[in-house]
C-alpha cells in the first residue's frame, strides 16, 4: 500500500475529471470512478484524519463498480445513462431507503456531495496565502457542502478534527507534483474540470429531482 499511495499525484486526478466529459458532456462513469480513486488516495496519504471521508467514498466506490461491471452494465457507461436506466425502471429510492438501498443515484449523490466539499476545499488551499490555517479552510468548505446533511454529533466531531489538520505546504507536497508554487499550479489546471463534472451532475440531478434521496 505504501508504494501505491507513493506513486500518487494530482496529474491521475486531473486527467481522469479531464476525461470523464464526452462531447455530449456526459459524465462517464469509468473516468468518474477513476478520478474518486485518486482522490482517495490523496486523502489516506494525509493520514487517519480523512477517514470519516475515504473510508465512506471506498464503500460507495464499491458498490458503483459492481454495478459497473454487472449483468446491467450496458446501462452504467454514463451518469446519464444510469438515471435514464434506473428512474425509467422505477430502481431509485424516492422517499425512504426500501426497495433500492444502494441504487447507482443515490450512491453517485453521496459522491457528489463529497466532490463538492473537496472541490472547494483544494480551491481554499490555491487561492489562500501561504499562512492560511487549513483548518479554517477545511471546516469553511465543509459547512458550504457535507455539513448540511450530517448530524449535529457528526458536524462537531469533524470540525474539531480540521483542528489537527497539516499545514498547507504539507497538503501542497502531498500532491507530489513538486514544489508548493507547482501544486498550485496544477490545482488551477485540474479544479475547473472537476467543478464542470460537478455542475454537470448538478443539473442532470435538479432536472431528475434527485438531489435529496434519502
Amino acid at each position: 500500500m505504501g508504494d501505491l499511495e507513493s506513486d500518487f499525484n494530482l496529474k491521475v486526478v486531473l486527467v481522469s475529471f479531464k476525461q470523464c466529459l464526452n462531447e455530449k458532456e456526459e459524465v462517464l462513469l469509468d473516468h468518474y470512478l477513476a478520478g474518486w480513486r485518486g482522490l482517495v488516495r490523496f486523502l489516506n496519504s494525509l493520514g487517519a484524519i480523512f477517514s470519516f471521508i475515504s473510508k465512506d467514498v471506498t464503500t460507495k466506490l464499491q458498490i458503483m463498480e459492481r454495478l459497473c461491471s454487472g449483468p446491467q452494465q450496458e446501462h452504467y457507461s454514463s451518469l446519464q445513462s444510469m438515471v435514464a436506466y434506473e428512474v425509467g425502471n422505477r430502481l431509485v429510492d424516492l422517499e425512504r431507503r426500501s426497495q433500492h438501498p444502494d441504487s447507482g443515484c443515490r450512491t453517485v449523490l453521496r459522491l457528489h456531495r463529497a466532490l463538492r466539499w473537496l472541490q472547494l476545499f483544494l480551491e481554499g488551499l490555491r487561492t489562500s496565502p501561504e499562512d492560511a490555517r487549513t483548518a479554517v479552510l477545511c471546516t469553511d468548505s465543509y459547512n458550504a457542502s457535507l455539513a448540511a446533511y450530517h448530524p449535529w454529533i457528526i458536524r462537531r466531531a469533524v470540525t474539531v478534527a480540521f483542528c489537527t489538520l497539516p499545514t498547507r505546504k504539507v497538503f501542497l507536497e502531498a500532491m507530489n507534483v513538486g514544489s508548493p508554487e507547482q501544486a498550485v499550479e496544477m490545482l488551477g489546471e485540474a479544479l475547473p474540470f472537476i467543478e464542470r463534472v460537478y455542475d454537470v451532475s448538478q443539473k442532470l440531478y435538479t432536472e431528475h429531482s434527485l438531489l435529496n434521496l434519502p
